[in-house]
């Protein structure tokens, strides 16, 4: 099993320690990243990746490590503190370099066969809408299956959370490390992807971004062919 984690932050607090507890009852080979160390550049609004290709990118070079290692990963773990209700901006910055990746443009076949956790932490509120700025990239990527975990640790350190809440944490970590390997290898996508997916199609039938529609084509993703069935394209 191949695990890719990436860190919305830095620092190794108590999101990175959930993140890392939940990886470890997995098992496997692990590959983290940590923005914005690892990634820390914001989008230039150019369009190159959506018209064009993504290889024109002024940032392409610096992404290709990270997404080399979440195609190749069985497991996608995203963790993010908290900061004002979402997401950190290093990870929206992330997740605003793949949207040429989203299903009404170039999806990642790899994608549609991979589970996700996305793991939020917070002094009090805001875990919820976190953990949906990421789960939103990962269901339009065509993750087929994206469990969410998010904890009101009421601490600014992982040292400083109540065992009340460790344990808490270890239950949960526990619970989804199961669903996930029993999953393992055989992740079926659901039929909200699946609708999706055919909207997209009936788009790129039409008169639609050029370099798209040659994506699909090659593909044959426009006629019959599936990225979650046909394993030669």
């Amino acid at each position: 099993m191949k695990i890719t984690v990436i860190n919305g932050q830095n620092h190794k607090g108590s999101t990175y320690n959930i993140g890392k507890i939940l990886a470890d009852k997995l098992g496997g080979n692990v590959t983290e990243f940590f923005l914005p160390k690892d990634f820390g550049e914001f989008c230039t609004g150019c369009t190159s990746c959506f018209l064009k290709s993504e290889t024109l990118c002024p940032h392409y070079q610096k992404l290709i490590p990270i997404t080399k290692a979440m195609d190749e990963a069985d497991i996608l773990i995203f963790t993010s503190p908290v900061y004002v209700y979402h997401t950190t901006g290093a990870m929206k910055a992330f997740l605003d370099h793949y949207g040429y990746r989203w299903m009404v443009h170039r999806p990642e076949k790899k994608m549609f066969s991979k589970q996700a956790v996305v793991v939020s932490t917070a002094a009090g509120a805001g875990t919820r809408s976190t953990n949906k700025d990421i789960e939103h990239s990962l269901f339009f990527w065509g993750v087929p299956t994206v469990y969410k975990l998010g904890f009101a640790i009421r601490a600014t350190s992982f040292s400083q959370v109540s065992d009340k809440t460790k344990s808490k944490i270890d239950k949960k970590t526990t619970l989804i490390a199961e669903k996930v390997k029993k999953k393992y290898g055989r992740v079926n996508v659901g039929i909200k992807t699946k609708l999706y997916f055919g909207v997209m199609r009936m788009l790129q039938k039409g008169e639609w971004n050029e370099a798209d529609k040659i994506y699909w084509q090659e593909r044959g993703w426009h006629l019959k062919n599936r990225p979650w069935k046909n394993k030669s394209n």
